[in-house]
C-alpha cells in the first residue's frame, strides 16, 4: 500500500502568547500562552491524522526541542523518522497584542545541517516507491541549499512518487520540469516567483494556469480572500468564511493538508477546495491547529465558483 510522508527540514516549537499591551523596555506579562510542535510538514501530518490518514514525518531534528516535536507526533500515532543533527530545533514566538489588534512574529533560523545529513535525507527520499506521496514544506535550515527541492523533485519523478510542495523559494519554478503533483503558493509567493511586487486576480489566474501546464493541482492561497484551485481544464475560486483571526501561522498548512486528504479520498476539486478553505480559516480563528469541530459550520459560508 502506498505511503505518505511529510518532510519538514526546519521544524519548530511555536510559542503563542497574548498581551494586552506590548511596551518596549518593560516587562510585558502574558495573559495567554500555548506551546505547539510546528513546522509546515509536521502540521500536515497532524491534519492528515485528524482526517484519518496516516503519514510518516521526516526531516531534521536537533536537541531537546526536536525531541519534544518527535514525542508529540508519536503521541498522536504519527511515525517520526527524523535525521538527528547538532544544535537545537528552533523556537518561534507569536505574540497577539489585543490593544493593537495585531500579531508579532519572531521566527528563528534553526540549526546548521551538515552536508552528510543532507545526503542522508536524500537517500531516505530515494527509498520511497511508486505511488507514495511526499509533502515537502517550509523553509530550509542553515546548510541546506535552496535548490534541494529540485533534487527532491527529480528523485520523486524518477521513482513515481507524488510530490506536494509548499515553499516560498523561487527554486519551486525549477521543479516544474519534474511535474510536481500539488503546489500551494500564496499570492505573495506567486508574485515573487514571477518577478512582480503584487498580482491582480487575473494575473494570479494567468500564472496559475501556466503552473498547471506542469502541475496536476495548483492551490493559490489568497488569505482573507479565500483561494484559487487551478488545473489544466478548471479554475475555481472559494471565498473565505468570516471570523475573528487569532493566529495565521498554521492556516496554510491546514488548507494544504485538508485539500490533500480530500484528493486522497477521491473527492472532487470543488469539494476539496471548499473544505480546505474552511479548515484553513478554522485554524486562523484559533490559537493552534483546528480540531475541525467548526469546519462544517464554516463551510456554509463558502461558495465555490467556476471562473
Amino acid at each position: 500500500m502506498p505511503s505518505i510522508y511529510t518532510c519538514t527540514m526546519n521544524p519548530a516549537i511555536d510559542v503563542f502568547i497574548a498581551v494586552d499591551k506590548y511596551l518596549p523596555n518593560a516587562v510585558n506579562r502574558t495573559i495567554e500562552q500555548d506551546v505547539q510542535p510546528n513546522g509546515k510538514g509536521v502540521n500536515i501530518s497532524f491534519v492528515l491524522k485528524m482526517l484519518g490518514i496516516d503519514s510518516t514525518a521526516i526531516g531534521f531534528s536537533a536537541g531537546f526541542t526536536g525531541s519534544f516535536i518527535e514525542t508529540e507526533l508519536e503521541k498522536k500515532g504519527i511515525t517520526a523518522d527524523f535525521i538527528e543533527v547538532e544544535g537545537i530545533t528552533r523556537l518561534n514566538i507569536f505574540t497577539r497584542v489585543y490593544s493593537e489588534q495585531t500579531e508579532y512574529k519572531l521566527v528563528n533560523p534553526g540549526p546548521a545541517v551538515p552536508k552528510e545529513s543532507v545526503a542522508r535525507l536524500l537517500d531516505k527520499i530515494a527509498s520511497f516507491t511508486q505511488g507514495d506521496t511526499l509533502c515537502v514544506s517550509g523553509s530550509n535550515p542553515v546548510g541546506v541549499p535552496a535548490d534541494i527541492i529540485v533534487e527532491i523533485a527529480k528523485i520523486a519523478n524518477h521513482n513515481g512518487v507524488r510530490l506536494v510542495l509548499d515553499s516560498s523559494s523561487k527554486a519551486v519554478i525549477n521543479t516544474l520540469a519534474y511535474k510536481p503533483y500539488i503546489i500551494k503558493p500564496n499570492i505573495d509567493e506567486l508574485a515573487a516567483w514571477m518577478g512582480k511586487s503584487s498580482l491582480t486576480d487575473s494575473e494570479a489566474i494567468e500564472y496559475g494556469k501556466k503552473l498547471a501546464e506542469s502541475v496536476e493541482h495548483v492551490l493559490i492561497s489568497l488569505g482573507a480572500n479565500g483561494a484559487y484551485y487551478i488545473n489544466k481544464t478548471t479554475v475555481l475560486h472559494a471565498n473565505a468564511p468570516d471570523g475573528e483571526v487569532v493566529n495565521t501561522a498554521c492556516s496554510g498548512d491546514t488548507m494544504l493538508g485538508s485539500f490533500l486528504a480530500h484528493i486522497i479520498n477521491k473527492k472532487t476539486a470543488a469539494e476539496a477546495l471548499s473544505f480546505a478553505v474552511s479548515a484553513g480559516s478554522a485554524t486562523a480563528f484559533c490559537k493552534g491547529l483546528t480540531d475541525f469541530s467548526d469546519v462544517d459550520e464554516l463551510m456554509k459560508q463558502v461558495t465555490v465558483q467556476n471562473i
